[in-house]
C-alpha cells in the first residue's frame, strides 16, 4: 500500500478543540473516524511528540504530522461513465461536471459516479485516496473540479485548499432582487435535526462567500461569486441565510416564486428547472507540482442558458410594469 506523510499546523482558531477534531478540519480528505484510528495507531505527532490520545486539547500553533499506509479505491467498481475533461496532465484533472450525478460513492449512491469514472478513465487513481477528490460539488451543482492522480499531488492541493490559495467562482440565480453585492462572512454547522443539511450556526466552521450582482430580472437576481471556504452546502445556505435562496434549491427555500403575470412559457421553463441554478463556472490555482498559475472556464450548462433566457424574456415582456 502507498504511505503517505501529511504536515499542517494548528490553527490559532482551533485552541481548546479536540485532537480528533482539528485533525477533521485540517485534513477533510479523511474521515475523522480514520484519523481517530491513526491516532489510537500512535501513528500521529504533535510537535514531534507521538499522541495516542483523540480527546487531547491543542493550543494552537503546534506543527502535526501523520506518516501512515493508506488503502486503494478497489474497492469501488470503475465504470466507463463518460467524463467532460477540460484538462489533464500527469498530476491533476478538470473536469466539467454534469447536473445528476453524484461525486463520490455514498449512502443512496453506491455506484455511477465521478469517483467510479475516474477508476475507469485512469486506473492507478485507485491508489490515490478517495480517488484524489479532493473537493466536491453537489450532486445538481454543475462545473468545474480539479482531481489529483498522485499523492503527491493530492497533498499539495489539499493544503492549498486549506489555506484559502485556490479560487473558485460560480454562477447562480438567487430569488428575490438584490442591489449590490457584499459578502456573507457566517459559520457553518451540521443542521441540529436534519444531519444531511448544514446550517448557520455560531460554534461552527468559519465560512465566507462573496457575490456581486450581475443582472437583475424580476423576482430574481443573477449572481457572481467567489468562495473563500469550501463548507459543505455553502453557497446555497448562505444565500438562504440572507433570505436570497437560490432558485431551484428546495432543500434551503429556493422554491420558484413567478413574478405577477408571467406568461405560461415562462412559468413552464421554471417548473421544469429542477435543481439549484449553480454552476462553478472558473478555476485557478498554482499546479501542485509545477506551481505554474493556470485558470479553467466552464461555459454554462444548456439548462442554465435556457433559463436565464427566460428570466431576461419576461423581465424585457413586464419592463415598463417595473416600480423600482
Amino acid at each position: 500500500m502507498p504511505q503517505i506523510t501529511l504536515s499542517a499546523e494548528v490553527q490559532s482558531e482551533q485552541m481548546g478543540q479536540r485532537l480528533d477534531q482539528t485533525l477533521a478540519e485540517l485534513f477533510p480528505e479523511y474521515s475523522r473516524s480514520r484519523l481517530k484510528t491513526w491516532i489510537e495507531a500512535d501513528l500521529v505527532k504533535l510537535n514531534d511528540r507521538i499522541t495516542n490520545i483523540p480527546r487531547e486539547k491543542v493550543l494552537g500553533g503546534e506543527k502535526i504530522e501523520i506518516t501512515v499506509e493508506v488503502e486503494d479505491e478497489t474497492r469501488f467498481e470503475p465504470e466507463n461513465i463518460p467524463l467532460n475533461i477540460v484538462y489533464e496532465d500527469d498530476d491533476i484533472i478538470v473536469i466539467n461536471k454534469p447536473k445528476d450525478l453524484v461525486v463520490h460513492p455514498g449512502a443512496g449512491n453506491p455506484n455511477g459516479t465521478v469517483l467510479n469514472a475516474l477508476l475507469y478513465h485512469y486506473p492507478p487513481i485507485a491508489e490515490v485516496p478517495r480517488a484524489g477528490i479532493v473537493h466536491r460539488l453537489d450532486k445538481n451543482t454543475t462545473g468545474l473540479m480539479i482531481v489529483a492522480k498522485t499523492i503527491p499531488a493530492q497533498t499539495k492541493l489539499v493544503r492549498n485548499l486549506q489555506k484559502r490559495k485556490i479560487t473558485r467562482e460560480y454562477e447562480a440565480v438567487a430569488s428575490g432582487i438584490m442591489t449590490k453585492g457584499g459578502t456573507v462572512d457566517q459559520p457553518m454547522a451540521r443542521h441540529a435535526t436534519k444531519r444531511t443539511l448544514m446550517a448557520v450556526h455560531p460554534m461552527g466552521k468559519p465560512a465566507v462567500t462573496h457575490y456581486r450582482i450581475m443582472e437583475n430580472y424580476r423576482n430574481y437576481t443573477r449572481l457572481r461569486l467567489r468562495l473563500e471556504t469550501g463548507r459543505t452546502h455553502q453557497i446555497r445556505v448562505h444565500m438562504a441565510h440572507i433570505a436570497h435562496p437560490l432558485l431551484g434549491d428546495q432543500t434551503y427555500g429556493g422554491r420558484p416564486r413567478p413574478p405577477k403575470n408571467a406568461s405560461e412559457d415562462f412559468m413552464e421553463v421554471l417548473r421544469n428547472f429542477k435543481r439549484q441554478a449553480l454552476h462553478a463556472v472558473m478555476l485557478r490555482l498554482a499546479h501542485p507540482i509545477t506551481g505554474e498559475m493556470m485558470e479553467w472556464y466552464a461555459p454554462l450548462p444548456d439548462d442554465f442558458v435556457e433559463l436565464l433566457n427566460a428570466l431576461k424574456a419576461d423581465y424585457l415582456e413586464h419592463q415598463d410594469e417595473l416600480d423600482y
